[in-house]
């Protein structure tokens, strides 16, 4: 009888040990999680609040700045509500295209005005002025820009970064940014800009792709001497935590009306294209930039169907209301360069390809040759051979400024 006695005990402390070994291991993955967890740097309040200490702040911002709570990234405050409440002196709200609450379409002027909840002054940077004039500025003594980048060329929120960062350094006032990830930073591709089609969807010789977040594209425009008269500001990165260029990070506001999904911004650089010609991709749709089609384009080869409707983010949408024949993209693989075979494709299957481009696809390209190379018939491969040169000369000059190599 003892000796059962003394097995039971033996028993009962290894189940006790066996459970304090399993609460251990289990504190060791959470603790593991964590460090890996990307952590972005509006949420590094630690190391940018003293650099905000009694000064006047201008801000930045949109829909995507905000102060993650948790690790599910889905509890979360706006940036500006955040510093108000730490007693840092915000006076200025400064929005980029979609507007301050992300809600406006691609392209659509946006007025000045006041936010509802923090009676803020908002000055935009997407209606009469995309550069912000001096008086934006006045009575600030220091700039912070926290906007989600998608890393591409065409979307303006590193053209707004460029200009900020040219008044500020006119006015010798600091600019920080806050880093954030970006989900298309782990390749680089494309034309890379040629300054005869410069523009406010293309300010900078890089290609469509360039593999950087916004904080390192930030040090490239100051470091290039890219700003007008080689001026240069002074800079301060706050970066992230446990980032690498092949992060796959799925954004969790979406940084644009028609960007909904992790698939629509990897597929992105490559359906863009559209927009500079006569198809569709997806604007009035739940699908946007994650299809492509036209009335025009034969049923027999694009069997796939969608109907363009005024929605969220599309007013006006390309083909409203016309049934448009092409590809659903919603299952392709994630991409890993800037995919020509659907432009070459729906060019040779249009009837009138004459009227297929428009004078936005240059700037869309950020070279003319494109367009050119697609009308006489040069193949996919002879076209992305001829990126490389200039490709090559660009990620020389992009490792100089990357901060998480």
């Amino acid at each position: 009888m003892k000796y059962l006695f003394l097995c039971f005990i033996s028993l009962i402390a290894c189940n006790e040990t066996t459970k304090k070994n399993q609460v251990k291991e289990d504190s060791m993955v959470v603790a593991e999680v964590e460090k890996l967890a990307i952590v972005t740097g509006a949420n590094q309040t630690d190391v940018y609040l003293k650099l905000l200490e009694g000064k006047n702040v201008g801000v930045v911002a949109n829909q995507t700045s905000v102060i993650f709570k948790d690790e599910s990234e889905q509890n979360h405050t706006h940036l500006v509500d955040s510093l108000l409440a730490l007693d840092v002196k915000v006076t200025k709200v400064y929005s980029p295209e979609h507007g301050f609450r992300g809600t406006a379409d691609a392209g659509e002027y946006i007025e000045d005005g006041i936010d509802e909840k923090t009676g803020l002054p908002i000055f935009s940077l997407y209606g009469k002025n995309r550069k912000p004039p001096v008086e934006y500025l006045k009575d600030i003594d220091v700039m912070l820009f926290d906007v989600q980048d998608v890393g591409v060329r065409f979307y303006t929120y590193i053209s707004t970064l460029h200009y900020v960062m040219e008044t500020a350094a006119e006015l010798n006032i600091p600019v920080i940014i806050l880093d954030r990830p970006n989900p298309n930073g782990h390749y680089i591709d494309g034309p890379i800009l040629e300054s005869e089609v410069k523009s406010f969807v293309g300010m900078h010789p890089v290609p469509i792709v360039y593999g950087m977040t916004i904080g390192e594209y930030g040090k490239m425009i100051n470091g290039e001497k890219w700003m007008e008269n080689g001026i240069q500001c002074e800079l301060t990165v706050i970066p992230l935590k446990n980032y690498t260029y092949n992060s796959e990070y799925d954004l969790p506001i979406k940084p644009s009306p028609n960007l909904p999904n992790a698939t629509s911004i990897n597929l992105y650089p490559s359906v863009c294209f559209f927009e500079g010609t006569t198809l569709s991709c997806g604007r009035g749709t739940e699908m946007q930039f994650q299809v492509f089609g036209a009335p025009f384009l034969p049923k027999d080869k694009f069997d796939f169907s969608f109907t363009p409707q005024p929605n969220f983010g599309a007013k006006t949408p390309k083909h409203q209301g016309e049934v448009c024949y092409g590809r659903d993209l919603r299952n392709v693989k994630r991409l890993n360069e800037v995919k020509l075979d659907w432009l070459v494709e729906t060019y040779n299957a249009t009837p009138d390809q004459q009227t297929f481009f428009n004078d936005f696809f240059p700037k869309l390209a950020g070279t003319k040759k494109l367009q050119q190379q697609i009308e006489e018939g040069m193949s996919i491969g002879d076209i992305r051979e001829s990126w490389k040169p200039r490709l090559e000369t660009f990620a020389k000059t992009r490792e100089k400024y990357l901060i998480y190599n």
